[in-house]
């Protein structure tokens, strides 16, 4: 299939990583543990029983690494910041080694014309907050935890991010137990949830105080929903998932109040809600971030609890090494979709795309053109929502380097440069090759 893309002058290519999944130094220079280093070392739930204790070790090898952007072509990177390395105990001191860090990295990306996008809060919370985010006082501690960092950092990082997928945080870290900190309760889960996006709201107008000109916003979690058949009861079932993964987030963000029937689908989980929690957490944004992977192809299930949306495997599609369907089409129709539902949100980009795949070093090179396949489909997609006006600014690979991938450890490669565990040493993969490539087209057209 050929390609024809299009992309606004200014557009930002680039990749993403996360702290916990790429730094290690977990006790160095002042760092204490998260809540992701306790689920790692006491849970038994990692596939193959690892940590991030060492992970890429990238807080040792960040030149090496911001140097082999700089020769894939990247003119943004999005990073985030561990709260723990930087307010070790969540709140109260401040950690000046760990502000450091972050201060180094966003003017060594300055130094490249590598746009840095910032996200606040990927998962790592510091586990000595009591009660995390079933605690509406850690909401507040994160604004206090904003206001440190952006008075630092401000206005050279080109896009702050409160929160990396709140819904992934609080469904899959309490509700289904696969995350940290590996709860399994719904009620708690909507509850982490509304403080985390009161905790969105509260840190808005922190950013805000402290920079003039970068983008604020938020970081979701996207997926279509599509039903498996031409039943009513597959159509609903997709509605209502869309309710529960989409909507449940992106209604309280835009609009200040959550969908009306997937409030009323869960029924007696439902969060408290105190005055003003809705205006705060509906604050003005510049931009969204966007993670796209997969969608869901549902029928209902009345044997299971709400949605009631049981996903089915589609014979016709290919699919990754973590079993999700590869359909770039749904990134389109999610794109046109949420433009067209949100018109209160100016902008959107791309802050993860990509595919677990099973990689392999071979001779000094991995082939992995069905991940390269994956990467010319999905920026397709992109290109051609823009074409039907989507206001789009990016697009950031998911990821730069294998990591640690949460709950498989390190048995999920998603880089487009594979990293030797043992070694550390990185390997540029055909599909990172090819993006620096496409990259190098893009600027030229420029």
């Amino acid at each position: 299939m050929s390609q024809n893309y299009n992309f606004p002058k200014n557009f930002h290519f680039g990749s993403a990583t996360s702290s916990y999944q790429i730094e290690g130094a977990v006790n160095e220079d002042g760092r204490k543990p998260s809540i992701w280093d306790e689920f790692a070392h006491k849970s038994g739930r990692i596939a193959d029983h690892s940590t991030g204790d060492i992970a890429c070790d990238h807080y040792h090898l960040w030149p090496e690494d911001l140097a082999l952007m700089s020769k894939m072509n990247f003119d943004a990177y999005r990073f985030s910041i561990a709260w723990p390395r930087v307010i070790p105990d969540g709140r109260g001191a401040v950690n000046q080694k760990g502000l450091d860090f972050y201060d180094r990295l966003v003017d060594a990306l300055l130094e490249r014309g590598i746009a840095p996008y910032a996200t606040l809060y990927h998962w790592d919370l510091p586990l000595a907050l009591p009660g995390g985010w079933l605690n509406r006082d850690t909401a507040k501690a994160f604004a206090e935890y904003t206001e440190v960092v952006v008075r630092r950092l401000g206005d050279r990082v080109h896009s702050w991010a409160t929160l990396n997928e709140p819904r992934c945080s609080a469904t899959v870290g309490y509700q289904e137990g696969r995350h940290a900190p590996g709860e399994m309760d719904r009620t708690k889960a909507l509850t982490a949830a509304h403080n985390l996006l009161l905790a969105h709201g509260l840190a808005v107008p922190v950013l805000r105080a402290a920079t003039r000109k970068a983008k604020v916003g938020i970081v979701l979690d996207i997926k279509p929903y599509y039903p498996a058949s031409v039943s009513n009861t597959a159509a609903q079932a997709a509605i209502d998932g869309d309710g529960v993964f989409n909507r449940w987030f992106f209604d309280p963000i835009a609009k200040g109040h959550y969908p009306a029937d997937t409030w009323a689908g869960f029924g007696e989980h439902v969060p408290t809600v105190e005055d003003g929690d809705m205006a705060l957490i509906s604050a003005p944004i510049d931009s969204v971030g966007l993670n796209y992977y997969s969608r869901g192809f549902v029928e209902q299930d009345k044997s299971v609890r709400f949605p009631h949306a049981k996903e089915i495997r589609n014979p016709a599609s290919g699919y990754t090494e973590m079993g999700w369907e590869i359909y770039p089409q749904g990134l389109h129709d999610m794109l046109v979709r949420l433009h067209r539902d949100y018109p209160e949100i100016p902008d959107f980009y791309i802050a993860e795309n990509g595919a677990a795949m099973a990689d392999e070093l071979v001779d000094g090179k991995v082939s992995d053109p069905v991940r390269e396949q994956y990467y010319r489909d999905h920026i397709q997609a992109v290109s051609d929502a823009i074409a039907k006006g989507v206001p789009m600014s990016a697009y950031l690979a998911w990821s730069f380097m294998d990591n640690f991938e949460w709950g498989f450890g390190y048995t999920r490669r998603f880089g487009i440069v594979y990293v030797d565990y043992p070694t550390q040493q990185r390997v540029v993969k055909q599909s990172g090759q090819w993006f620096a490539d496409f990259i190098a087209g893009q600027k030229a057209l420029r």
